[in-house]
């Protein structure tokens, strides 16, 4: 499990158009993608299963908690992104309600995010 951080940095800056924005990446595929959006209320919970293909989790609203294979939680916030490998274990829970972003692919590319130290 990697988590990440969508910082505003890393992205570009676009003024095409009267453009006034900055835009990052997330990812890259040339493989299908599935791409889906999570509604979790309070307390509500993804239960702890293995990841079919890759997937990465972008929290793009409120707050919760993951964890991979070591069982260990992590709390994660709005504008973070937890990656998980094909195969691996992991659930996401949240108390408060939190909304997400899902992208599975066979093939998904994280090289453009930035790592969080935990």
């Amino acid at each position: 499990m990697k988590i990440y951080h969508f910082k505003k940095e890393t992205g570009k800056k676009i003024t095409k158009f009267d453009s006034d924005f900055v835009i990052s990446r997330i990812t890259q595929t040339e493989k299908a993608a599935h791409i889906a959006c999570m509604h979790l209320d309070g307390n509500g919970i993804i239960g702890y299963h293995q990841a079919v293909v890759p997937q990465l989790l972008l929290i793009v609203n409120g707050e919760g908690w993951v964890r991979g294979e070591t069982g260990e939680y992590f709390n994660i916030h709005c504008g973070e992104a937890v990656f998980w490998d094909k195969d691996e274990w992991h659930e996401t829970k949240t108390s408060t309600g939190l909304t997400a972003i899902v992208i599975e692919s066979e093939e998904l590319t994280t090289s453009s995010l930035t790592t969080l130290e935990r």
